[in-house]
């Protein structure tokens, strides 16, 4: 699979999961075997020696450090493999660790959580860095590329298409879901439809739900270029959170997945756990106790929060951070929508083959 400039040897990305999940293990040992590996850049620098909690934009810096540092070590561990960062856009410091990225040697740039419309901008200095949106629709699809071509005379190097029906974590509404004959395969039809159309090749990636050979296969026969993996890759040993975080995962079941409200105004597809249960009971109980969810802002993290601006839901930062950290039961635990592909602990060497064999 290639993108941009860099090949990679099977049509893998590895997904990128906040805060703690994917840092430079994971990404390195993903990108020796063959894959595209992807450091998670949201709260990077939250649990960092940087981070100062009372010195004012202590976050901020500490991100940009941690950022380096990861990368850093993902090159020690895999000098020649392909390393991707992912940005949020909904983040306050997207633009600044995208620079942070590109300048640090980071192969590509993912982004999510909205749309990154002045994006190559902030990386012109880095031409050899890939540029790759995530997007929920080919609506979102077709503003981005007639945005950057008109603007800065670009296109994007690949695009990720979110399957929102099964992608874990944050995820748009499906408005189109319900409509007569809605699939994942009508909207890869419609988007490669409208990327023929370009004066380059725009290498179309599917994320959302893929857990095994069969089911990549299924996307690549639908006329995807490659496939995003993440829930997978945590029950790996070199995935970066906490081992309590990597066996719960592994004890979940289909039934155990939920919906529950996020600070950043979107649904999000997690594991049920006591955290899970208040904060769904915080929206929809007007008698739940709340006591229970941390309201606190310490980072003023995202550009628009529930949680800082009208002191509803909780503080997505924390929430996240407390899991990976095992704190399995007072954390958010993000999953997509397949489980039980995997019944044990394995290395990332042997999920590679898994998936490619």
């Amino acid at each position: 699979m290639r993108i941009g400039e860099h090949i990679a040897r099977y049509p893998i990305i590895q997904g990128a999961m906040s805060v703690g999940v994917s840092g430079a293990k994971l990404a390195s040992a993903v990108a020796n075997a063959g894959g595209v590996g992807v450091i998670a850049s949201m709260g990077i620098g939250l649990n960092s020696l940087y981070f100062h909690k009372r010195q004012r934009g202590s976050f901020f810096t500490a991100n940009q450090l941690a950022l380096k540092d990861e990368i850093s070590k993902a090159r020690i561990i895999s000098p020649e493999g392909i390393i991707g960062v992912n940005v949020l856009v909904a983040t306050r410091d997207y633009l600044t660790l995208a620079q942070t990225a590109a300048a640090a040697g980071a192969n590509l740039i993912i982004t999510g959580a909205g749309l990154p419309l002045t994006l190559p901008e902030f990386t012109v200095d880095y031409p050899d860095v890939a540029l790759v949106p995530s997007v929920a629709n080919v609506q979102a699809a077709k503003l981005i590329c007639e945005t950057w071509k008109s603007q800065y005379n670009r296109l994007p190097d690949a695009l990720i298409l979110e399957n929102c029906q099964k992608v874990g974590g944050h995820f748009s509404q499906c408005e189109q879901a319900n409509f007569p004959g809605f699939s994942i395969e009508w909207v890869i039809t419609e988007l490669r439809e409208y990327l023929a159309q370009q004066e380059k090749s725009i290498p179309l990636i599917i994320t959302g739900g893929i857990s095994d050979r069969t089911e990549i296969d299924q996307i690549l026969g639908m006329g995807a270029d490659g496939v995003q993996i993440g829930t997978r890759f945590i029950t790996t040993e070199e995935c970066d959170a906490d081992l309590r975080y990597k066996e719960f995962h592994l004890r979940a079941t289909p039934e155990d997945i939920v919906t529950v409200p996020s600070p950043v105004g979107k649904p999000s597809r997690a594991l049920k756990n006591a955290f899970a249960e208040r904060a769904i009971s915080s929206i929809s109980c007007a008698n739940a106790d709340l006591s229970l969810l941390e309201r606190r802002c310490i980072a003023n993290c995202l550009e628009s929060c529930l949680c800082r601006d009208t002191k509803k839901t909780y503080c997505l930062l924390q929430a996240l951070s407390k899991a990976a950290c095992g704190d399995i039961e007072n954390g958010l635990i993000f999953s997509g929508a397949n489980l039980g592909s995997g019944d044990r602990i394995i290395s990332v060497s042997e999920l590679m083959a898994e998936l490619t064999c």
